[in-house]
């Protein structure tokens, strides 16, 4: 059983009466009738230009957002009929790196406070064993264990990206939506970020949903790869199979359009 299942997933933003009305219905279908699943252990990597409907694909799946229509299951459970205290317990298991490693920490907080966060919402630790727990963390992602006492202006974005990579494995997820973490970044940093995950989905046994607009990038990491376009996925599969002979037009255009990254 694939521990994440989407049936018919669909998300549509109505609009008011405006001349840029996208269609006569007055509707934008941001995510329309998707459905893919996500097995242990594996990285799905969804690829796609800006607005085809990934990142919200990918806040759906994790109930950031609600969906208008469609199922999510996940490790069995379906979420859209969780109730509000088993939902709070299921994202335990269910964590997020967001796009923008400047906007994501907090800047009031220290380190090991914005790192400890989820601890104090969901276990119940001594500061000696939080304390611990953090610099466990940090040094999982490559910092050292004096950044605990920083705050996060001191960092460059490489280093901010690794302390959002460090609080998103604080409660030990098995699922980790990755939502375009390397975009903000120069590419060699980024390359780095994109080891540091590959290296972290071994030692924790992760399972990522990985977004990008940067085939390349999905390609080293990810196991298979959607594209997405308007809304759809037009084309799953096999990274190699998807990279060496993509079937839709638009995964070529994608292929075509893209250099190559060394990694």
């Amino acid at each position: 059983m694939a521990l994440v299942e989407v049936r018919g997933l669909t998300k549509i933003y109505p609009l008011g009466e405006s001349i840029f009305r996208s269609d006569a219905k007055g509707e934008v279908r941001a995510v329309d009738e998707v459905s893919l699943d996500i097995h242990q252990g594996e990285t799905l990597g969804v690829v796609g230009e800006s607005g085809s409907g990934k990142s919200t694909l990918g806040r759906l799946i994790l109930r950031l957002l609600e969906p208008t229509a469609g199922t999510i299951h996940f490790a069995g459970c379906d979420l859209l009929r969780v109730g509000r205290r088993d939902m709070r317990l299921l994202r335990r298991d269910m964590q997020i790196i967001f796009q923008d490693p400047f906007g994501s920490l907090d800047p009031r907080f220290r380190v090991e406070d914005v790192i400890a966060e989820p601890l104090i919402i969901h276990e119940r630790l001594g500061s000696r064993a939080r304390r611990e727990r953090v610099a466990t963390l940090l040094a999982a992602v490559g910092l050292d264990e004096s950044a605990a006492r920083r705050f996060p202006h001191e960092f460059s974005g490489g280093q901010r990206q690794r302390i959002g990579i460090a609080r998103a494995l604080a409660l030990r997820p098995k699922f980790i939506l990755a939502d375009e973490p390397v975009s903000a970044l120069d590419v060699s940093v980024g390359a780095q970020i994109v080891n540091l995950l590959s290296q972290l989905q071994r030692e924790f046994g992760l399972t990522y949903l990985f977004i990008s607009h940067s085939l390349p990038v999905v390609r080293y990491l990810a196991t298979r790869i959607a594209v997405m376009f308007r809304g759809r996925i037009v084309e799953i599969g096999p990274t190699e199979q998807l990279t060496v002979q993509p079937v839709h037009p638009y995964s070529r255009t994608l292929l075509e359009a893209t250099p190559e990254i060394s990694l």
